[in-house]
């Protein structure tokens, strides 16, 4: 019931993500603004959940991941339904940005649930498949966002998302097991629990070194509509929403993959490489192939987003300093480092289509995809021995 549950807020928090890349379109023409704005919008959300993401593991330290992410799903609900209802794209950029911070008190306090509740040795695909229920829910919020977009208008697609998230948080409190809650601690307590995370090198590296890859996955996935309207007019809003949703729902299947995969390797950093530099090359020759040859690059996408994204959050559950309670704030550290630089880099990618060109905006990605790789070698990929208690 834990797994169901977790899986089904995670697709409804994630259709919250990709509901708005799918109606960009619209946004643009209704509200009237510029490629570059819409970028601005979409890296405010991200900037939210960049910023909140260590407080929110810290929140964990402080009250258990069952009450933040509860109230995570609520907060976000809150601001995204008001995004429904922004009269300019500056209100939209700043409820955005607050929709953001919610997701960031959600994400790593409910992969800290997973591990709570799924010991060591079969938590591998249960992150996985959790990591899953965002493909889906991505899915579902490109494609269900252009087809609501395009029948009702934007408004309607972000309004269906809120909704859907404050359901889900009433339904996550029904369905959660309760959890032993923190000690109480005063704030030098805990920072003393959170100090090994926050300064732990090797967390740090594998969270800059995925990175590139994180950036360059989530411009495909919410730029791509964006692009086929302008590159590709004759396409209709859903037909070009259908290729970045396949993409996500393949997820689906790279992600209980790689968590299996990973979990069963002496060295769990193997399938960033494998999976990694391919898909980097695959981001930037979108503007140089055809549409048939875009259909096996958005395939193998999705599967490799999945495999590389469910090893990244298995493999600080194996880190001593991470064990435990500290694993929420390790992930958080990972999320926060990711979408803050996410959150830069499709602003400067909106940037460079809106003055360079579509061309040189996925040579971009793709080349900031694999830039972060090396920093592998510094993130040892064997587990730690297990603790004596």
């Amino acid at each position: 019931m834990a797994a169901t549950t977790l899986f089904l807020a995670r697709a409804v928090y994630a259709f919250n993500w990709y509901n708005v890349g799918a109606v960009l379109p619209l946004i643009g023409s209704g509200l009237s603004v510029t490629t570059f704005e819409l970028g601005v919008v979409l890296g405010s959300f991200l900037l939210g959940a960049a910023l909140f993401q260590i407080p929110a593991g810290l929140a964990a330290l402080r009250w258990g991941n069952r009450r933040v992410c509860l109230a995570a799903l609520g907060i976000m609900g809150a601001f995204a339904i008001a995004s429904a209802f922004a009269p300019d794209w500056y209100v939209l950029a700043a409820l955005r940005f607050g929709a953001g911070a919610g997701a960031a008190f959600f994400f790593a306090p409910a992969l800290g649930l997973v591990a709570s509740y799924y010991p060591a040795g079969q938590r591998g695909p249960i992150i996985g498949l959790y990591n899953a229920g965002f493909s889906v829910g991505a899915g579902v919020g490109l494609l269900a966002g252009a087809f609501v977009g395009s029948l009702f208008g934007w408004p309607s697609a972000l309004l269906v998302g809120g909704v859907g998230l404050v359901v889900a948080a009433g339904a996550a409190a029904l369905a959660l097991p309760p959890v032993d809650a923190p000690p109480p601690r005063a704030i030098a307590e805990l920072w003393d629990a959170a100090r090994p995370v926050l300064r732990s090198r090797r967390i740090w590296s594998l969270a800059i070194a995925l990175t590139g890859l994180w950036a360059a996955f989530y411009i495909v996935a919410q730029y791509f509509v964006q692009f086929a309207s302008e590159a590709h007019p004759a396409w209709s809003l859903t037909f070009a929403a259908t290729l970045p949703t396949v993409m996500i729902v393949v997820e689906t299947l790279g992600g209980p993959f790689g968590g299996w995969a990973a979990e069963g390797r002496r060295d769990m950093r193997i399938d960033f490489l494998l999976f990694g530099v391919p898909a980097a090359i695959a981001v930037l020759s979108i503007p140089f192939v055809p549409l048939a040859a875009l259909i096996p690059i958005f395939l193998f996408l999705g599967f490799a987003d999945g495999v590389v994204f469910a090893a990244l959050y298995l493999i600080p559950s194996y880190h001593s300093e991470a064990r435990g309670e500290g694993l929420s704030l390790a992930l958080a550290l990972i999320n926060c480092v990711q979408i803050f630089a996410g959150s830069a880099l499709a602003i400067a990618f909106g940037f460079i289509a809106a003055f360079a060109g579509w061309t040189a905006a996925w040579i971009f990605a793709g080349v900031v995809g694999a830039l972060t790789l090396p920093l592998l070698a510094w993130v040892p990929g064997e587990r730690d021995a297990p603790s004596a208690s």
